[in-house]
């Protein structure tokens, strides 16, 4: 693998920076730190120029909440200088992330997604009849940061962009040199690099032919129950040792008759349907919703546009019937 070079210094270019300001504030229009931004947008985006020319930035300006989502999970999100910041290395760096990646890898990725991988999936069930469903321990708060810096100098041979993703990876620890922050944009990015390395081992020196990942959720289908089992060992082995990481302990092992769980979906070999996890989101979201329409807090256009927005996830499965049941039930304008 070749190293890219001499990227740092296309980053701080006035019109990647430009670009990184509208990408950060896509949608988020409204935001106070957005509208604050701009009162002095010439002087804030020269101020992020000069600090990524001079290397002088100041990172780690997190603020912190939950969601639930189904699990319980700590968002730590950068300040939107800083989220501009991201997406201006992102602007110059993504490609060649891009270039390590395996053809079923889903996550974080341009022309992929859930739906893709959900697709994929499918295709693959009903092409097998056993599937082994692994996914990974506290992912976000294992990923060891001199593993992943090891990684991250085989892709770029450019030592000042990797002091920059050094002083960003160190802004955020769960232990001593272990953890990456849910929130940031390459946070996304570095999470889903760290495990590049493995689809390639999985693909082409275990020889799986059948391997959708999305994240740290991930998926081997086998006509032979016996030959993933033996792989799984082989998975433990590399995972523990050279990624430091550990499976969780609900390791998935069955008949793709039987359904497979997977980006929040239950698939069958001839039809899909919602997790009943996600069917209690969908129903607890959608009275939320309704309850705030009869309070006043919602006008009937913005419940329509966000129970539009629910109804799309649904779409991807066959759920017309589960659709139908909370809508008659918990609908105020059914």
């Amino acid at each position: 693998m070749r190293t890219a070079k001499n990227l740092y210094q296309l980053i701080p270019d006035h019109e990647n920076i430009l670009l990184a300001f509208n990408r950060a504030a896509l949608g988020r229009g409204t935001d106070p730190d957005v509208k604050l931004f701009k009162r002095d947008f010439d002087r804030n985006i020269l101020k992020i120029r000069e600090r990524l020319i001079h290397k002088n930035f100041t990172l780690g300006d997190y603020y912190f909440f939950e969601i639930r989502d189904p699990k319980r999970r700590k968002i730590c999100a950068p300040s939107f200088s800083e989220r501009v910041l991201h997406h201006a290395c992102m602007n110059i760096c993504e490609p060649f992330f891009e270039r390590r990646q395996i053809f079923d890898s889903y996550a974080c990725r341009k022309g992929k997604g859930n739906l893709k991988a959900l697709r994929r999936a499918e295709d693959f069930a009903r092409k097998n009849d056993w599937y082994l469903k692994l996914d990974i321990s506290k992912y976000f708060d294992n990923i060891d940061h001199d593993i992943c810096l090891g990684l991250l100098s085989k892709l770029f041979g450019d030592r000042d962009l990797l002091n920059l993703f050094d002083k960003i990876i160190a802004t955020w620890e769960t232990a001593p040199g272990k953890g990456i922050p849910i929130g940031s944009l390459i946070s996304q990015y570095l999470a889903n690099f760290y495990l590049s390395n493995f689809d390639h081992w999985v693909k082409e020196e275990r020889k799986v032919k059948f391997y959708p990942r999305y994240m740290d959720d991930f998926v081997l289908f086998h006509k032979d129950k016996d030959y993933l089992v033996a792989e799984l060992k082989q998975i433990e082995e590399y995972l523990n040792g050279v990624l430091k990481l550990k499976l969780k302990s609900n390791i998935q092992l069955n008949r793709t008759v039987k359904g497979l769980p997977f980006v929040g979906y239950r698939i069958y070999r001839s039809f899909t349907r919602l997790t009943t996890q996600s069917k209690a989101r969908f129903s607890k979201k959608f009275r939320i919703y309704e309850k705030n329409y009869c309070l006043g807090v919602f006008s009937e256009k913005e419940l329509s546009d966000r129970v539009r927005a629910l109804t799309a996830f649904t779409e991807k499965g066959d759920c017309h019937g589960f659709r139908r049941y909370v809508f008659d039930r918990f609908g105020v304008l059914s």
